[in-house]
């Protein structure tokens, strides 16, 4: 991870960046603000319109954090000025999606419908056309977020290998099994 420690982030017209105490870097641009606390032994510059990321020595640990916060930062950079997006598609029969605000409706087989809160820093859409997979689209400026998010609905029905049937990202490939009979 050092190489992408080494390499400098440019910051793009109309966003801030301020590095605070205890090493809270802020970055705040068109769609937000958004924070991330740095390890006390990276050091981060801003000069100019670059951000430079230092580490004392060599160590595992240090070259790890050093390419793991330039990383963190870059996307905090990018969530701020274009903002990240994730698609899931149910795919079953009778599996339906609504919302209503933050909250989604999903119909998953389950003898009752999952309500299931998103968070406030997130939107959230429902998209079903007919003789297609409802699909839902989660958008927001925090890529962790969105991704938590994602994997918890996810979760909720994993695509089993069988038939497939279950949440997926849009353009996920899950390999299928050969059934019963294939054996013979």
């Amino acid at each position: 991870m050092s190489r992408i420690g080494k390499k400098t982030i440019i910051i793009p017209e109309g966003v801030t960046i301020t590095v605070g105490k205890d090493n809270v870097v802020t970055v705040k641009g068109k769609k937000g603000e958004l924070k991330q606390t740095v390890d006390r032994d990276i050091t981060v510059e801003v000069k100019d319109s670059h951000i430079t990321f230092g580490r004392p020595t060599d160590q595992i640990r240090h070259k790890a954090m050093h390419g793991l916060y330039r990383a963190l930062v870059a996307s905090l950079i990018k969530g701020v000025t274009e903002g990240y997006e994730k698609k899931l598609e149910l795919i079953g029969v009778g599996f339906k999606a609504a919302n209503q605000g933050n909250v989604l409706d999903l119909s998953l087989g389950f003898s009752h419908n999952i309500i299931f809160e998103v968070p406030k820093e997130l939107k959230v859409a429902t998209q079903q056309e007919k003789g297609q997979n409802p699909v839902i689209t989660l958008e927001g400026i925090d890529k962790q977020l969105i991704g938590q998010v994602a994997a918890k609905l996810r979760g909720l029905r994993k695509p089993e290998p069988y038939k497939g049937k279950g949440v997926r990202y849009v353009g996920e490939v899950v390999r299928k099994k050969a059934g019963k009979a294939a054996g013979k």
